[in-house]
């Protein structure tokens, strides 16, 4: 009998270390499942557990889903000796998809989490094939396998039919009790590869996420590819701040616990501080290497994103411009699919142009500048990309449309096309066809799976940022799964349509609507407009052109006082005289008044509306 002894957390060696992640669409149970994990490993006591341990977030808390990927180093006694295990939990809503393919870029495998009573889910689908397109180990696990109205063998085919993996080896577990998870980390053990990096070649450590410290500046979370990286150690960034090195100070693993450690080996994921003070050296992609190794080959990092929705943010407090730059700057280094521009508007001052990959994360966003920061801010109505053709025959890309020339310089306008891909129960098929319909969208695909159905459609992004995912869970009672990808620029009938307020036109409100939807559009935002502007000493009228052409028009009718209520008696003409009197000075004061539009109606297009 052999006396070797077996491979533990701290060896050498990468072959007792497994890098995973968990991919799920949301509220398939995925941060309940790494929950156990944690109490299975001792990461926590038993009195340090409560629910979400690893969203630390007070947002992902309150809205119950995943924002930032966050890492965990386990200690697992397998069945075939210690095991470090790092684990990477992954949001799994659409608009931070980014955050999952960097997570993904750290594993050699994952576990795909789908709840065994809803089934497959559009997320579900496009997080497996991304990573399955990195050549990564998956391995399909069923969950809530407690419930009721389970019904794992429905589902296994769902995943063979809709996804395209084996599923018959599947792992059954129930992250709420316990049950299997251990069986579940036995597999991951056996099923994931090592990682592939060489511990004595020279030191490619990648950015996989940065945070900043108001104390210890960039921390960054990054996976050791290849060599060992080292307290104390001279590192420099090969693609920002070139010549400059930087002396580690600290470096570690989360267990969830920030726990420190010496040395961190190729294949382990771990948190790395090195007196970064500058939050644009360590930028997410880039590599870290010696400050002694000259001839080394960077990483290829991550691909770019491209933002598909954009908006104006702007501080309440115009003195607090500063301040928004720099909390944009730090939001930056932990989420890097947000990008940002100076602008100013007459209306609201000077701002900037921020670039997100929906909805969702446009909300995420603010809200976090608001809590972390201290900020009050006002967010102007979302849009999109366009490009521009211009009559001279020169290209642009729009993204404000206040910058839309006039149609007479116009050649031709482009909207960004989507490719989406909708899972819902056959009951609601109809509902959802007319819905897409609605929007401008042309099916092109649907299959039918064990009382599931696939849509696929292709449809104006335009159309679906605004309102189009709150109709989708309402038509479909909550079952509805959503997913998109960008599909191209396709030629449109577009306009800009703007809102003008006592004769002056407030570039934050304008949008550009297909020209079949303009008058609706301008009805109904006239209308609410209307609702929104306080009235005053003068009619304030509100219309709403395109083209220059008013094509909708409410008027907010003035405050009127009686001033006749002292003339109690005598010539009529003394009533008169007071009413020309007031008839002058309501004139006057229109023509010089200023009328401030409240912070609810830059809201107004934001809150759903059904003539879009």
């Amino acid at each position: 009998m052999s006396d070797k002894k077996k491979p533990g957390p701290d060896d050498s060696g990468v072959g007792h270390v497994r890098n995973f992640a968990i991919i799920a669409h949301v509220d398939h149970g995925k941060s309940t499942l790494a929950d156990r994990f944690i109490e299975l490993c001792g990461g926590l006591r038993k009195s340090q557990m409560n629910e979400q341990v690893l969203d630390s977030m007070d947002l992902e808390r309150e809205r119950g889903i995943t924002i930032k990927a966050q890492a965990v180093t386990l200690n697992f006694e397998s069945q075939q000796g210690p095991c470090k295990l790092n684990l990477i939990d992954t949001p799994g809503h659409v608009d931070f998809g980014y955050e999952v393919s960097r997570s993904l870029f750290a594993c050699e495998g994952v576990l795909l989490v789908i709840d065994a009573a809803q089934g497959v889910e559009a997320q579900s689908v496009a997080n497996c094939y991304a990573a399955l397109e990195q050549d990564l180990h998956v391995i399909p696990v069923l969950n809530k396998i407690d419930l009721p109205s389970a019904d794992p063998e429905t589902v296994c085919g769902q995943v063979e039919d809709m996804i395209g993996i084996d599923a018959s080896d599947a792992l059954r577990v129930s992250a709420k009790t316990g049950e299997g998870v251990r069986e579940l980390l036995e597999a991951v053990v056996e099923r994931i590869p090592p990682p592939a990096g060489v511990a004595d070649d020279p030191l490619r450590a990648l950015i996989i996420d940065s945070s900043f410290d108001n104390y210890a500046g960039v921390v960054s979370l990054e996976r050791v590819v290849d060599g060992c990286l080292e307290r104390d150690m001279d590192i420099r960034p090969m693609a920002t701040a070139v010549g400059k090195t930087y002396q580690v100070e600290d470096l570690g693993v989360y267990t969830p616990i920030k726990t420190s450690r010496d040395r961190l080996r190729a294949g382990d994921v771990g948190y790395v501080v090195a007196g970064v003070k500058d939050i644009r050296v360590a930028r997410v992609g880039d590599t870290f290497t010696s400050a002694r190794e000259s001839d080394i080959e960077p990483l290829p990092g991550f691909k770019a994103t491209t933002p598909y929705v954009f908006a104006g943010v702007y501080p309440v407090k115009s003195e607090e411009h500063r301040v928004l730059h720099t909390a944009l700057d730090k939001l930056a280094l932990n989420d890097a699919s947000l990008s940002y521009d100076p602008e100013s508007s007459h209306a609201l001052g000077p701002g900037f142009r921020c670039g997100f990959l929906g909805l969702l994360h446009m909300e995420i966003v603010r809200e976090r500048l608001e809590r972390e920061y201290g900020l009050e801010l006002i967010t102007t109505a979302p849009t999109v990309t366009y490009k521009v053709l211009h009559a001279s025959g020169e290209e642009s890309v729009l993204s404000n449309p206040g910058d839309l020339p006039s149609r007479r310089e116009l050649a031709s306008i482009m909207e960004p096309m989507i490719s989406t891909s909708i899972f819902a129960p056959e009951s609601c098929v109809g509902d959802i066809i007319g819905l897409c319909q609605e929007k401008r969208g042309t099916r092109t695909a649907m299959n039918y799976s064990g009382g599931q159905v696939a849509l696929k459609f292709e449809m104006p992004l335009n159309e679906v940022v605004y309102d189009f995912f709150d109709k989708l869970k309402s038509v479909s009672h909550g079952y509805a799964s959503f997913d998109y990808e960008f599909a191209g620029y396709r030629d449109a009938p577009l306009a800009r349509l703007d809102m003008l307020i006592n004769g002056e036109r407030v570039d934050a409100l304008s949008s550009i609507v297909h020209r079949e939807k303009l008058a609706r559009t301008g009805r109904a935002l006239a209308e609410r407009m209307q609702g929104l502007i306080p009235r005053q000493l003068f009619d304030i009228a509100i219309p709403a052109v395109s083209d220059s052409r008013v094509i909708a028009r409410t008027t907010v009718k003035a405050l009127r006082k009686n001033v006749t209520a002292k003339c109690y008696g005598g010539d009529v003409t003394r009533k008169r005289k007071l009413l020309e009197k007031q008839k002058a000075g309501k004139k006057r004061m229109k023509m010089l008044g200023r009328v401030e539009v409240p912070q609810e109606a830059f809201f107004v297009m934001l809150r759903g509306d059904s003539s879009r």
